[in-house]
């Protein structure tokens, strides 16, 4: 079991970190992000066609879905989004007939539908009667917690503005919203003190 965790994770933070860089690198300040996966060109290629705004879409969209899987809070609801996203650019690049792209995107995309597997129990009541009873060692989540998590990701979604005007700010804000929304499980756990210190 602890090695399915292992796995688990461990392809959710190399999804996550894959698509978050993608997403920033194509729109921040002259593509200056850090990122493995391309192009980050894409709006300048696809702009005769009028898809600029389909671009700056998609990109945001990496953002928030890497961020999702990157911070853990809400990864299963990133994996989901993966996958029409991942669909969507894999007919995209087999349209354009980009060489060995379509072929990267397949083993990202069954790497995501591997991690969405993972979780066949709590995604089951998509198509079943059979409810998902979460194990008692699961973290509580409260409204403080989520509020600290939604912060991170606006303080990371600011970065790429940022960018423009301050790039090295612009760095710190990314980093920071992503430490900020891992921390979330901090206000979690406070929340969860003090409500058993009021009940005693």
């Amino acid at each position: 079991m602890r090695f399915v965790r292992f796995w688990r994770t461990a392809l959710a933070l190399f999804l996550g970190l894959t698509f978050f860089t993608s997403g920033m690198a194509k729109l921040y300040y002259q593509h200056q992000f850090w990122g493995w996966i391309g192009p980050v060109w894409l709006a300048e290629k696809l702009q005769p066609f009028q898809l600029g705004l389909y671009v700056a879409f998609v990109a945001a969209s990496q953002i928030v879905t890497g961020f999702l899987l990157i911070t853990r809070r809400f990864w299963l609801l990133g994996a989901v989004f993966l996958v029409p996203m991942l669909a969507n650019i894999l007919f995209v690049t087999i349209s354009l007939q980009w060489g060995g792209t379509p072929y990267v995107v397949a083993v990202l995309l069954s790497m995501d539908i591997a991690l969405l597997l993972s979780e066949y129990r709590r995604l089951r009541v998509l198509w079943s009667e059979v409810a998902y009873v979460p194990p008692s060692t699961q973290p509580m989540r409260t409204i403080k917690g989520h509020v600290v998590w939604a912060t991170g990701l606006l303080l990371t979604l600011s970065a790429v503005p940022v960018s423009y005007m301050a790039l090295s700010l612009s760095y710190w804000l990314a980093f920071g919203g992503i430490v900020l929304a891992w921390s979330s499980a901090l206000a979690d756990d406070y929340s969860f003190r003090r409500l058993q210190a009021s009940a005693s």
